[in-house]
């Protein structure tokens, strides 16, 4: 694909127009719609990643783990030029590269096929542990989870090993909608603050706030936001 000068102009109101281009999915709306700000917060002001840098060992890894209802994230990645905008309307046809689930394979920057849930954060975890062991110090890993995704046991040993490690190139986004079935006392980010995690709850609408959790300094412990969703507030930013 070749990025255009008007898809670089692209900026975050533009977004529900693009996933206005996709249909057939629509059950998975409202999942799609909690991750929206977070996901361009994390492309536009967080990520060290772009179309030309996807071959780079030293770029930050980003994984959707929440990969139910992926129409945000694709609307985020044309918005930054990493897939073509005329394959917006082809979602989840036969021969689209865009399926109702991200595929590693075929959507140019997805780090990692996803849609079962609780996968995104353990290999996350592996992921960080790789760099480090390769000695690639620069590079971050971002997982973004549902905070439903908690109730899935392999998260509980990816966070508790995280925290036991010391994984300071790892940060997870947890989107809070209260969807979790048992929920956590204290919030979701208490259960990463007991492994040893730095922890922050923000609203997950707010830009400003998203971006300021997601660069403040955690040496030596791995970093949890999570993203709190009212579904009644609107999106707030877009610069």
């Amino acid at each position: 694909m070749t990025v255009t000068a008007s898809t670089r102009r692209l900026r975050f109101h533009d977004l529900p127009d693009l996933m206005a281009r996709m249909a057939g999915d629509e059950k998975h709306d409202l999942a799609a719609a909690s991750t929206l700000d977070v996901l361009w917060v994390l492309y536009d002001k967080v990520l060290r990643v772009s179309p030309e840098s996807l071959d780079d060992d030293d770029r930050d890894r980003f994984l959707l783990s929440k990969g139910h209802g992926p129409m945000a994230y694709y609307a985020v990645l044309a918005a930054k030029g990493f897939i073509d905008l005329a394959e917006l309307p082809r979602f989840g046809s036969f021969d689209s590269a865009l399926g109702r689930h991200p595929d590693r394979n075929l959507v140019r920057g997805a780090e990692i096929a996803s849609g079962s849930l609780g996968h995104g954060l353990p290999i996350g975890v592996g992921m960080a542990v790789g760099l480090r062991a390769r000695q690639r110090h620069e590079p971050r890993v971002f997982v973004l989870i549902g905070d439903g995704e908690l109730d899935e046991g392999s998260n509980h040993e990816a966070i508790a090993f995280a925290g036991a490690v010391a994984l300071d190139n790892l940060t997870v986004v947890v989107v809070d909608n209260s969807s979790s079935r048992y929920g956590w006392p204290g919030g979701a980010e208490r259960r990463f603050a007991q492994e040893g995690w730095s922890a922050a709850r923000v609203n997950g609408r707010d830009h400003a706030a998203l971006q300021s959790a997601l660069t403040a300094g955690h040496a030596g412990q791995p970093r949890v936001v999570v993203a709190a969703i009212e579904p009644s507030s609107p999106g707030q930013g877009g610069q």
